[in-house]
């Protein structure tokens, strides 16, 4: 059908071939490189993003499959409407509609109102679904195919051309003989006659149906990846706030409500991961007890979320029960295995536990499957020697040995979990710290030694969280 020429204005000149050529080219080589991409992004389908970025890529390939056709249609002219386009290198084109090639989604009719002849292109025909042998819709049949809830669109968009001279541009759906439903997009204009008046339209109806379902995958996929990620901030908001509550604060000194004569100047600090939406299971306590003793304890707990917090808030509020009945830190992670083994979320953990009396400056210790605690005196370090102890949830029925020590006014006691040198062994962290025993030497305070901790261990390149806990003997 020839192109139709409005009144007040002349036919647009067909491009040349070359230039025409040149955009050919263009869109197969982004073609292959939007390809590359969605190769990339291949997963389980596990992750919401990838899952959105595939979708995304999906839909520019469908949109460049058009392109390519639609370019090769202008160069060749109709007949290369029966060939499909050519695939980018490596692509598997996505399969186009039972009915025909990717060409056969554009058709083209024109509705003579002078002489109410319609004419329409085959494609068109295949379109709609019907057969090229009858006659063509006029436009008061022309809505018997559309869904009764799109055909007052399509009518005004048809009134607005025929009364007030506007180009039609909008989208409705058809229902085929074959009772498949399709998504049309219809363009157009109204033909003006000499006397200005509207003498026929003239419309380009194209079959989007498979660019919409890519398009609403793309929606629903990318809503899909807003909820997960408002869960995840949720959970992690949730988590962050029960760890705050249940662990002492993290910065400053940590001072017991109820202590007499100071025996010990207490210092910790949580260095946390360079990631700062991950919430790790580390955890540091000081506890008073009600004969005048002291709990100190460091740990790490295997989870995530509020699962990993609520399970952390668990395992302190058991250890502080336990010490505040007297039991001795072997025995108590013996008692704390048994509940991580027998617990509905089972989890790993690792811990130390110590009991310090100050009237006689021991500290008795038990360790499950920690680093142990590093002695500092006289300018110099040493690691504690480890009594027997696995970790925490590992082995049904396991006993925690305990050791004892005797400190000095002066001695200085370093806690820590092992996230404190990421990717690397306990050896190299206990080396490093016990490096560190002249500067420990010649700080005046517990504070003064977590602040050289942070300098020496906090970069910003961290991989996990970590806990120290200082305790200096005063007297």
């Amino acid at each position: 059908m020839p192109s139709p020429v409005s009144a007040d204005r002349p036919a647009a000149q067909p491009p040349g071939r070359g230039s025409v050529e040149a955009l050919i080219t263009q869109a197969r080589r982004l073609k292959g490189d939007v390809d590359a991409v969605r190769r990339d992004t291949r997963s389980d389908g596990a992750d919401p993003e990838e899952r959105w970025q595939r979708a995304l890529c999906d839909l520019a390939l469908h949109q460049l499959d058009d392109l390519d056709a639609h370019l090769a249609q202008l160069r060749d002219g109709p007949s290369a409407a029966a060939e499909p386009a050519e695939p980018a290198a490596g692509h598997v084109a996505p399969a186009g509609p039972p009915d025909g090639p990717l060409l056969s989604r554009v058709g083209s009719g024109e509705w003579n109102l002078l002489t109410d002849e319609v004419t329409w292109s085959g494609e068109l025909y295949q379109i709609l679904g019907l057969d090229p042998a009858r006659p063509a819709l006029t436009l008061d049949e022309l809505p018997s195919l559309v869904l009764e809830e799109d055909r007052p669109k399509l009518t005004a968009m048809v009134t607005d051309c025929l009364v007030d001279a506007r180009p039609i541009d909008g989208e409705f759906r058809v229902l085929r003989p074959d009772s498949s439903v399709r998504t049309v997009h219809m363009m157009g204009e109204p033909v003006l006659g000499a006397d200005g008046g509207t003498a026929s339209m003239w419309a380009v109806l194209r079959d989007v149906s498979e660019l919409r379902r890519s398009r609403l995958t793309v929606h629903e996929t990318r809503d899909s990846l807003h909820r997960e990620r408002r869960r995840e901030r949720t959970e992690h908001r949730i988590a962050a706030e029960l760890q705050e509550a249940v662990l002492p604060p993290w910065h400053g000194s940590l001072r017991l409500p109820h202590q007499g004569p100071a025996s010990l100047d207490l210092a910790a600090h949580r260095l946390p991961a360079a990631t700062p939406t991950l919430i790790g299971g580390d955890w540091y306590d000081a506890l008073q007890l009600s004969d005048g003793q002291l709990l100190l304890s460091v740990g790490d707990l295997t989870g995530q979320g509020v699962t990993l917090a609520s399970g952390m808030a668990t395992l302190l509020g058991s250890v502080r029960g336990m010490a505040m009945a007297g039991t001795d830190p072997g025995p108590l992670l013996t008692m704390l295995n048994q509940l991580l083994d027998t617990s509905v979320q089972p989890a790993l953990g690792s811990a130390v536990c110590c009991r310090y009396r100050p009237e006689t400056r021991t500290l008795v210790w038990a360790q499950a499957g920690h680093p142990a605690p590093l002695l500092y005196r006289d300018g110099t370090g040493c690691l504690l020697n480890p009594p027997d102890g696995v970790l925490l949830g590992a082995s049904s029925g396991a006993a925690y040995g305990q050791s004892v020590v005797t400190l000095e006014p002066g001695d200085l006691l370093l806690l820590h979990t092992d996230g404190l040198l990421s990717g690397h062994s306990r050896t190299a962290a206990a080396d490093r710290l016990l490096a560190l025993a002249p500067r420990f030497g010649a700080a005046r305070t517990a504070q003064d030694c977590v602040r050289t901790v942070v300098e020496e261990f906090g970069g910003a390149e961290r991989e996990d969280d970590a806990c120290v806990l200082v305790a200096r003997v005063t007297a």
